[in-house]
């Protein structure tokens, strides 16, 4: 055999033995059945026919834990189905225990969900546990995160994807809601009309403030007018005063006169005073007229 003959089985015989590990994976090398070493992402080169690669994904993965029947702690029959999320943990002692500690991984994820399922919503009624979702998934998260501790693997989070009444109880259901709809939207326009009356009787509480505010300054101008009326009266009483003083002391006679003609006055009564009369004289004085005198004096 030339060296050309062994240059070509050599390289045969790498390239047979050329293993390529993406970044998503990671490498368990077996040699003769037993585990040998580890591979990381990258290039690798294994001993063909003697050593042998599985790659195993690392990405994070879903399984759905399929729709079941599950009697709740009232006696209903509630249709439930789930959604877990895992991924292996990428180091070389989780891979190991993912593909040697459990078998068909996918598969016992799902069994362990829906008996988890039956056990968390058995002990709640139909209502709590289709208003109590975040519960359970938190409790069905804890207890898978429990169970799977020693299979190499992280489960990042569950979903419940629905929780399903009978349908007899669905529709009962949908009359309770539509009933309680009803209820708070006829609450909500008698709040609505309550509004409107308030506001209507603030507006008509204004509107009769204003009237009584409209009263009160008429009053107010009415009552003036009368105080000045009297001033009036008041005054004109206290010139009568000076003027009798002033002309009609000791001759009560002459005003007594005055006040006849004055009535006959009001009644547009013609009255005859002669120019020497006393009378005459005093009325002149009054309104600043000196009378005439005769010839005689």
């Amino acid at each position: 055999m030339n060296y050309v003959t062994i240059a070509i089985v050599v390289g045969v015989l790498f390239l047979l033995g050329v293993r390529i590990v993406r970044p998503t994976h990671r490498g368990l090398v077996e040699r003769f059945g037993r585990y040998n070493h580890f591979a990381e992402p990258g290039f690798n080169w294994v001993i063909p026919f003697v050593d042998q690669m599985y790659r195993i994904n690392v990405t994070e993965r879903m399984v759905d834990a399929e729709p079941q029947e599950i009697i709740t702690n009232d006696n209903l029959n509630a249709r439930v189905d789930a959604q877990v999320y895992f991924r292996i943990k990428p180091d070389e002692l989780n891979v190991k225990n993912s593909q040697y500690n459990v078998n068909k991984i996918e598969y016992q994820i799902v069994n362990l969900a829906r008996t988890t399922l039956r056990n968390i919503i058995g002990t709640m009624t139909l209502k709590s546990a289709n208003s109590e979702r975040g519960k359970i998934n938190k409790e069905l998260h804890n207890t898978l995160r429990e169970e799977t501790e020693h299979w190499g693997i992280d489960i990042v989070r569950t979903e419940l994807k629905e929780i399903d009444p009978p349908k007899d109880v669905q529709e009962t259901m949908n009359k309770i809601v539509k009933a309680e709809n009803e209820k708070v939207a006829a609450v909500d326009f008698a709040t609505a009309i309550e509004t409107k009356a308030d506001g209507e009787k603030r507006a008509e509480i204004k509107r009769a403030e204003g009237q009584r505010q409209a009263r009160i300054l008429e009053a107010q101008g009415i009552q003036q007018a009368k105080v000045l009326e009297a001033e009036g009266e008041a005054q004109a009483i206290a010139l009568v005063n000076i003027a009798a003083e002033k002309y009609f002391v000791g001759n009560a006679q002459v005003l007594r006169k005055l006040e006849a003609m004055e009535n006959a006055l009001k009644n547009n009564t013609k009255v005859v005073v002669p120019a020497n009369a006393d009378l005459m004289n005093v009325v002149s004085e009054m309104a600043g007229i000196i009378p005439l005198k005769t010839k005689s004096e």
